[in-house]
């Protein structure tokens, strides 16, 4: 991992937690955010595994303001700020960089399919009308498109478009971005598909990874290994990474994956189960299920949460 980059390192895209009546549950976002800043994590509030798309504003306003209050002092706080409305992700940048928010992350607006030249357009004219840094957040299993990576360098170059995130599943976009900017220090490359973030952490790159809301500690480790050279423990770690993935995507839509992994942090004592419709609770049942795979799953691999 190049240490020269301001912007580096586990980012994790923390989930909403709420309660019953679809407020804001400041509890257990304070516990979350103590596990963050335990195991020296950066929160990234309001993104897919956030549940952004269906929060009211009311919810993010108060997200953001007591995310940056319990921010660490020297960590970096991420927000999302996507909307298929232009002015609303500008106003909402405003009231992020107002509140302490350090960095914008925006996913293309998802209504329309968009030509490469209006993906340029857009992010230019956000870019130009926000106050502070903006990552661009390429993922096509919830807007669509692919943002091509020719595209994203051209924008890289842009002095407010600092960095990008990339959920898209592909060997050969994650090799092309490592070629690309894992060498610069004026622009960092966050992956968000877990599964390779071994690879991602050993070849420069920053990680978004949604399993870190049960288990930061485990991502810590994984940036220690990468920053030693120690290929043997961080490929240990990419293993129990993928079993607790695993445990809560397997099989699941995205939406039901993120219930999943509020039921197993639940189980470690973070938050609440609650989801914002048009997501939904699932059976008892399945949430007795989920938490006994977890307990077995524990006791097989002696995994230990804290």
């Amino acid at each position: 991992m190049d240490k020269k980059k301001k912007y580096r390192g586990i980012v994790i895209p923390a989930v909403t937690p709420l309660t019953a009546d679809y407020k804001l549950d400041h509890e257990a976002v304070e516990k979350i955010f103590s596990k963050f800043n335990e195991h020296d994590v950066m929160p990234f509030i309001s993104g897919t595994t956030g549940e952004a798309s269906s929060l009211s504003a009311s919810v993010k306003n108060d997200y953001i303001r007591l995310a940056s209050k319990l921010k660490k002092n020297g960590t970096i706080l991420y927000a999302g700020v996507s909307s298929n409305c232009l002015d609303d992700s500008v106003e909402l940048a405003k009231r992020c960089f107002d509140c302490g928010v350090d960095v914008a992350v925006a996913a293309l607006p998802s209504y329309y399919i968009l030509s490469e030249d209006n993906m340029k357009k857009y992010y230019e004219q956000l870019a130009e009308r926000v106050s502070g840094p903006l990552i661009i957040y390429n993922i096509p299993a919830t807007t669509h498109m692919s943002i091509p990576l020719k595209l994203i360098e051209e924008l890289s170059y842009h002095e407010k478009i600092v960095g990008s995130k990339d959920s898209e599943r592909s060997e050969e976009r994650l090799k092309l971005s490592i070629t690309l900017w894992s060498k610069r220090d004026d622009f960092s490359h966050f992956v968000g598909w877990a599964a390779k973030s071994a690879d991602a952490l050993l070849n420069g790159c920053g990680l978004i990874p949604s399993t870190g809301n049960l288990h930061p500690g485990l991502y810590k480790e994984m940036l220690e290994a990468a920053d030693s050279g120690n290929t043997v423990k961080i490929f240990q770690l990419q293993k129990i990474s993928d079993i607790l993935g695993n445990l809560y995507q397997k099989g699941r839509l995205l939406g039901d994956s993120l219930w999943a992994l509020k039921v197993l942090m639940k189980e470690a004592g973070l938050c609440d189960t609650y989801v914002m419709p048009p997501l939904q609770l699932h059976s008892a049942e399945e949430e007795n299920r989920l938490r006994n795979d977890l307990q077995r799953l524990f006791n097989k691999e002696g995994i230990n949460l804290t």
